[in-house]
C-alpha cells in the first residue's frame, strides 16, 4: 500500500472539496435550458424565457398570492388518522409520518386569509408535495374550514387545486368529501359569496371531479394539465390519439372548460378584480375591510 497516494492525497482533495447544493440550477422541463434557482424564485417559481410554471408548496402559494406574503392563518380541524388501518407496501401512518417529515406540513392543504390587492379575502392552497395532493379526510375538513372562514368574514374563497385525486388509503371516507365539499360551495353560493377556483398543474381526479369544477370563475395556469382521467388513460381506453395540448389550459379554455389562463405574476390583481366585480364593491373600499396582518413565515419551496 503506498501510504501517500492511498491516505494522504485523498485526505488533502477532501479538505478542499467544495459541496455544491443540489437546488443551485434547475432544468426547464420544457426546453432543458439549465435556470439559475434565484432566478426562478425571484420569478415566482416561473422558468424566464419559455414561462414553465413550477409546482409551488402551499405556503409559498399563499406568499405569492397575498399583499406583502402576509396573511393570519386558519387552524384547521384534526381527523382520525388511519382509521382503515391500511396497509400497502407500507402502512398508511409510515407514509403520512414520510410526507409530513418531508414537507413540514400536517396534510396537503393550507388556509390563510388576508388581502389580495386590499380585498379581504380566503384562499386555500392544495399542495401537490404532500402525497400528491389527494383528498382525504383531512384536506376536505380544511376545505369546508376555509369555506366557514370566508362565511365569517363575508369574503371571497379562493382555492388553488393541485392534485392527483382521492387518497385511496381512506377509501369511502375519501369519496364522501366530495358531496361534503359540494355542500359548503352551495353555502357560499346562498350567501351571495364569490368562489373561484385556480387550476395549477395538475388537478385531475375525483378533485376535478367535485370542488374544482364548482367555481364561479375557473381560473387556470398556463400548461396546467387539467382532467378526470389522464390522457394515456383516455388514449388506451378509446385506442385513438388525442389532439395535441389535450387537457392542457389553453386547449380547455378553446372548449369552454376554463374561463381564462392566467399567468402566475398576474392571478392576484385578477382575482382582486373579479372579487371586486362579484362583491360589488369599489376599488377604493376594498383596503378599509380587514386589519394590519402580522407577517407569516413561508417553507421554501421544493
Amino acid at each position: 500500500m503506498n501510504w501517500i497516494s492511498e491516505v494522504v492525497r485523498p485526505r488533502i482533495k477532501t479538505l478542499f472539496k467544495r459541496e455544491t447544493p443540489e437546488n443551485l440550477w434547475i432544468k426547464c422541463p420544457d426546453s432543458g435550458q439549465m435556470v439559475f434557482h434565484k432566478d426562478v424564485e425571484a420569478n415566482g417559481y416561473v422558468i424566464p424565457g419559455s414561462e414553465h410554471h413550477m409546482r409551488v408548496t402551499a405556503p409559498e402559494r399563499l406568499r405569492l398570492t397575498f399583499d406583502e406574503g402576509k396573511w393570519l392563518d386558519v387552524a384547521l380541524p384534526e381527523v382520525a388518522i388511519d382509521p382503515l388501518k391500511f396497509r400497502d407496501e407500507k402502512r398508511y401512518v409510515d407514509r403520512l409520518k414520510d410526507a409530513r417529515a418531508k414537507t413540514g406540513a400536517q396534510d396537503a392543504f393550507k388556509v390563510g386569509y388576508g388581502r389580495v390587492k386590499g380585498l379581504p379575502m380566503t384562499i386555500a392552497a392544495q399542495d401537490f408535495h404532500f402525497m400528491g395532493g389527494s383528498l382525504g379526510m383531512a384536506a376536505g375538513e380544511a376545505f369546508i374550514k376555509g369555506a366557514e372562514t370566508a362565511l365569517e368574514k363575508k369574503t371571497p374563497y379562493v382555492v388553488f387545486a393541485a392534485s392527483g385525486g382521492a387518497r385511496m388509503q381512506e377509501g369511502i371516507l375519501s369519496l364522501m368529501q366530495l358531496p361534503r365539499t359540494t355542500v359548503a360551495i352551495r353555502r357560499l353560493r346562498a350567501a351571495g359569496l364569490p368562489y373561484f377556483v385556480v387550476l395549477t398543474n395538475p388537478t385531475t381526479g375525483g378533485v376535478t371531479a367535485s370542488y374544482a369544477m364548482l367555481g364561479d370563475i375557473h381560473i387556470a395556469e398556463p400548461g396546467a394539465l387539467i382532467g378526470f382521467a389522464g390522457p394515456r388513460v383516455i388514449e388506451q381506453t378509446i385506442r385513438e390519439k388525442l389532439p395535441d395540448g389535450f387537457q392542457r389550459s389553453e386547449y380547455l379554455k378553446d372548449h369552454g372548460m376554463v374561463d381564462m389562463v392566467v399567468h402566475r405574476r398576474d392571478l392576484p390583481e385578477t382575482l382582486s378584480r373579479l372579487g371586486r366585480l362579484l362583491m360589488k364593491q369599489p376599488a377604493g373600499e376594498a383596503g378599509k375591510a380587514a386589519p394590519a396582518l402580522p407577517p407569516q413565515p413561508v417553507a421554501e419551496a421544493v
